[in-house]
């Protein structure tokens, strides 16, 4: 049995323009009103960047208490965190615009992500590199680290590029035994070099150095001394192996772009910012901690370039306030609508459907695209 159907001879103009204007609507109002949802793993990220946050107001009590004023021409969040331009034991340019957006306690967050995106987990040792330079996300790794009740085997370089920890009387050093001895945490460096160029302090005066080595012997921490830059990355891997304990190294956490532990020239422009799986191409004879590790095939995590991981993470680049725990992408992601984005497409078709394979468009119009006396539709056998 044949069945009839009905087909307009033509779509008018009016129609289509219908169609167009409740599609560009419909995505409008999809765009405009999307859903939050909490991200993977929020219970550990929000302990982290709450434990970041401690140490961060820790750090800034602890500056105060020593006399050591706050800039708020350079800090305008009144953070602390934030160093001088130049001091004894300043060694290279820095940016105060990346200083200040680090100011943020919940890269911890960032950090607990990238390290279980790394398969890293509770009970795993880690191997971190860190510096003077940015004290504040020194504390969001030792703060992510502790969340996920990691084993950290800690290195750090004692002086500090521009705005860092460069506080002869103040190191990176300093702020980290104030945070152990306050309980905020419950690890800390088990050996230390200069830093600088080459990570030996190349270009620094004998008194600049000196004063280095007094804040790594006041700390009580192992002197990391090295001729050549091949014998400091060595002497540092041998420190990570021994106080591994020989239990695996589950991932490499490097902050800042320091010499000994990314590379030379070259080795720098290798690895990604943020979480490294695989061993970057081309390596030929670029030599550093992170390049053993990652021939190794440990995971790397590369935290640098702060201002792009912070528009990355949908974290706040505003310096004026500190932020709160909780705030930022990261934590809560936004996403389409799904039963609204049903809702919309729905419309659409059922315009489709009334317009092109029915007469209740044309019916409803009752107009045709060439301005001729409306015709009723054919019937269709």
């Amino acid at each position: 049995m044949k069945k009839i159907y009905w087909k307009p001879q033509s779509i008018s103009r009016k129609a289509l323009a219908l169609i167009a204007v409740l599609s560009l609507a419909g995505v409008a109002v999809v765009e405009r009103f999307p859903v939050e949802r909490p991200q993977p793993n929020y219970e550990e990220k929000l302990a982290a960047a709450s434990l970041a946050y401690d140490a961060l107001l820790a750090v800034k009590e602890a500056r105060l208490e020593r006399g050591i004023a706050i800039e708020p021409g350079s800090d305008p969040m009144q953070s602390g965190l934030i160093g001088v331009p130049m001091s004894g034991v300043t060694t290279v340019i820095g940016h105060l615009r990346a200083k200040q957006v680090s100011v943020n306690p919940n890269f911890a967050a960032v950090i607990v992500e990238m390290l279980q995106k790394a398969g890293v987990r509770r009970g795993d040792t880690v191997a971190i590199g860190v510096s003077g330079s940015f004290p504040a996300t020194n504390c969001c790794v030792y703060a992510a680290v502790e969340s996920l009740d990691l084993k950290p085997v800690i290195i750090s370089s004692a002086a500090s590029s521009q705005w860092g920890a460069n506080f002869e009387e103040f190191l990176w050093l300093d702020m980290e035994r104030e945070l152990f001895d306050r309980g905020v945490f419950k690890h800390r460096s088990v050996a230390a070099s200069v830093g600088g160029v080459e990570d030996r302090g190349l270009g620094m005066s004998e008194a600049q150095l000196k004063t280095i080595r007094d804040g790594i012997e006041r700390n009580n921490l192992q002197f990391v001394d090295a001729a050549t830059f091949v014998e400091g990355v060595e002497k540092r891997m041998a420190i990570y192996e021994e106080h591994a304990g020989g239990r695996p190294i589950a991932a490499y956490i490097n902050v800042g772009g320091g010499t000994i532990s990314v590379g030379k020239r070259v080795g720098k422009r290798l690895f990604e910012p943020g979480l490294n799986l695989h061993v970057p191409r081309r390596l030929g004879g670029v030599d550093g901690v992170m390049v053993r590790f990652a021939k190794e095939g440990v995971p790397v995590i590369h935290l640098t370039q702060i201002v792009d991981l912070a528009e990355r993470y949908a974290l706040t680049t505003d310096a004026t306030n500190l932020p709160a725990p909780g705030q930022g992408g990261v934590f809560v992601g936004q996403e389409y609508n799904r039963w609204l984005a049903g809702g919309v497409l729905l419309s659409v078709l059922g315009c489709l459907y009334a317009f092109v394979h029915s007469d209740i468009g044309f019916r409803i119009l009752n107009a045709s695209p060439k301005r001729e006396v409306a015709r009723q539709p054919q019937q269709m056998v």
